[in-house]
């Protein structure tokens, strides 16, 4: 067996020498020899990781192929890739309407030699905006209330441009009457709290500024005019096709559902 081990790694060396000329072959391992990708070109005459002497590689994938030479993973040190920090969330891309926002962040180290994937470089949210181009105040009627994920509420500012608190707000309790089947298929990041909309369930949602309007006390769409037994509409912003209907239940001053069932209005 070990004969023909030895036949089958000098017929693979000679194969290669054949095809890529005697230039390409170089003794000493992966010393100066890292390449990026698969590499044909990229080899060795040396021992392999197989402990087999003979033609051996030195790029990013010969530690799936198994066949890199012996000093690859010395030589050639995985080198993740690095990202730096996000960049601010942009502004909404359309005013007085549910719209979106996005931020970035940049690569300042490629991945090499088997080292991790960079990351998502790029996230959007949904926003609204209560200002139009030209600094005005949106119309009062926004149609059906407009509700995110908590984490988007606990971004929000606290004190305004003069340093002077912000009213802190309220939290309404409702009660999920009916959601559509979109709610529950959500796969991306950002929107996976959609899936925790569940008819049946009481869910909270905080008033907060700047979606609290200032002459009324109140949010789009948080029923505080309506009776118990009213049937109000919402939506997820962030995704369209998540909309469904639930009843209030009453107002606090704090949410004290758990974080699944705990959002904002918008």
């Amino acid at each position: 067996m070990g004969s023909g081990g030895g036949s089958a790694s000098l017929l693979g060396a000679v194969v290669l020498l054949a095809v890529l000329g005697p230039d390409h072959l170089a003794e000493g391992g992966c010393a100066g020899r890292c390449c990026h990708s698969r590499d044909w070109s990229c080899l060795s005459t040396d021992w392999s990781m197989q402990r087999v002497y003979g033609t051996c590689f030195c790029d990013d994938t010969c530690a799936r192929t198994r066949d890199c030479c012996f000093d690859y993973f010395t030589e050639c040190p995985a080198q993740d890739c690095v990202v730096g920090p996000w960049g601010p969330w942009s502004g909404c891309a359309r005013p007085c309407r549910p719209s979106t926002r996005g931020r970035r962040r940049r690569v300042e180290q490629q991945p090499a030699n088997g080292g991790a994937a960079c990351p998502r470089l790029e996230e959007r949210a949904g926003c609204l905006e209560y200002r139009d181009h030209t600094g005005g105040r949106c119309g009062p009627d926004l149609g059906p209330a407009f509700i995110t994920s908590m984490a988007f509420g606990q971004k929000r500012p606290t004190h305004d441009s003069y340093g002077t608190p912000l009213d802190p707000g309220f939290c309404v309790e409702f009660t999920l009457q009916s959601r559509t089947a979109h709610c529950a298929v959500e796969t991306r990041p950002h929107t996976h709290w959609t899936r925790y909309i569940t008819e049946g369930f009481t869910v909270c949602v905080a008033c907060q500024p700047p979606a609290m309007h200032n002459n009324t006390g109140s949010c789009q769409g948080d029923g505080l005019q309506s009776d118990k037994e009213a049937v109000l509409h919402w939506q997820a912003l962030e995704v369209p096709r998540c909309a469904g209907t639930w009843r209030k239940v009453h107002k606090t001053q704090r949410c004290r559902c758990p974080p699944q069932h705990s959002f904002v209005f918008i």
